[in-house]
């Protein structure tokens, strides 16, 4: 017998209510459970300690076993590992004994509600109005853009601010792991990879979207994270015409953010020397954008670099278009 979506969901929210206000709470971004009796939040780019917390490990386990359920994913001693999405929309990353032996450790990514825009951004402090322009031209001039950053250095929300500012006219096709952006313009289309099956079947990652993307007369194409193969495939894509492409890419610096996307290009099934595959590199990308998150929790645009071409052995040439004042 099918259990009915909403059963799953009343459950799942009668086993999440020890947490119930931090997942209700809109200025809360992350919820981390460390054990059933350590939760943290992130506020503001900030962690801090929460007073709830569950009334044991079973409680805890027994919600993600009904979050595995609702997903229709495997969560066990065989798979300890559950990537999976609440009904609202946030992102939740858990693993379970024996992986983690202090018991079950569970992040969950808030989804936010409101559309994320620029000028969220210069609120936010995360850049300011000469930097804010900047990035509306870079934009407007069609460049294919990547953002770059360290783990919640805001790569998401910058990618949606950016990707919000397309034409009304254009269409704009959005390839994620996990749905989050939220762009606000007429014509978006979402694609979302799935994993495997339990038995191994059914997997679309972003790369098999994006080969099918290409074929469905894009105006932009915008992927929410660069993780593997696929890096190529996009390279490709910008080289042969398509431009005003955004993503984003972990990295420290613009000369690392390119270094990630050799290596990942590399995972591809493509045998290519490293010559070429920098020189298509550097034809392809455009504007490099680096993020940071400060000591105060605010995320701010450190780097704006424009990647000018290639000379072997010299290597890429990058032009700094603008750089924060306190960046190390």
């Amino acid at each position: 017998m099918t259990i009915p979506g909403h059963v799953f969901e009343q459950t799942l929210g009668a086993l999440l209510a020890p947490i119930a206000p931090l997942l209700e709470d809109e200025e809360v971004t992350e919820v981390l459970i460390n054990r059933y009796d350590a939760v943290y939040v992130e506020r503001r780019g900030l962690l801090e300690r929460a007073v709830c917390m569950f009334p044991s490990e079973y409680a805890l386990m027994s919600a993600l076993r009904n979050l595995s359920q609702y997903v229709g994913r495997e969560l066990s001693e065989r798979k300890p590992i559950l990537e999976a999405r609440l009904p609202n929309g946030s992102r939740v990353e858990a693993v379970i004994p024996p992986a983690s032996p202090q018991g079950p450790v569970v992040s969950i990514r808030q989804f936010r509600r409101e559309q994320l825009t620029l000028e969220g951004l210069l609120e936010s402090g995360g850049a300011a109005a000469p930097t804010a322009a900047l990035l509306r031209n870079i934009v407007a001039e069609r460049r294919n853009v990547v953002v770059a950053g360290g783990s919640g250095a805001g790569k998401t929300s910058l990618l949606n601010a950016l990707a919000s500012l397309a034409r009304p006219t254009e269409r704009v096709i959005v390839i994620e792991d996990s749905k989050e952006l939220q762009l606000g313009l007429p014509h978006v289309v979402h694609f979302e990879a799935q994993p495997a099956d339990a038995r191994g079947r059914g997997e679309i990652s972003v790369r098999h979207l994006l080969r099918a993307t290409l074929r469905m007369r894009p105006d932009r194409i915008v992927i929410g994270e660069i993780r593997g193969g696929e890096a190529l495939d996009l390279i490709q894509a910008m080289t042969s015409g398509h431009r005003g492409c955004l993503s984003t890419v972990h990295g420290t610096l613009p000369v690392d953010t390119l270094s990630r996307l050799e290596t990942m290009a590399l995972m591809s099934d493509v045998e290519m020397p490293i010559p070429v595959l920098r020189s298509q590199v550097a034809s392809a990308i455009d504007v490099i954008i680096q993020l940071a998150r400060g000591e105060d929790g605010v995320r701010r645009v450190t780097h704006i670099v424009q990647l000018a071409g290639f000379d072997d052995p010299a290597g890429y040439r990058l032009e700094p278009i603008f750089e924060l004042e306190t960046a190390a």
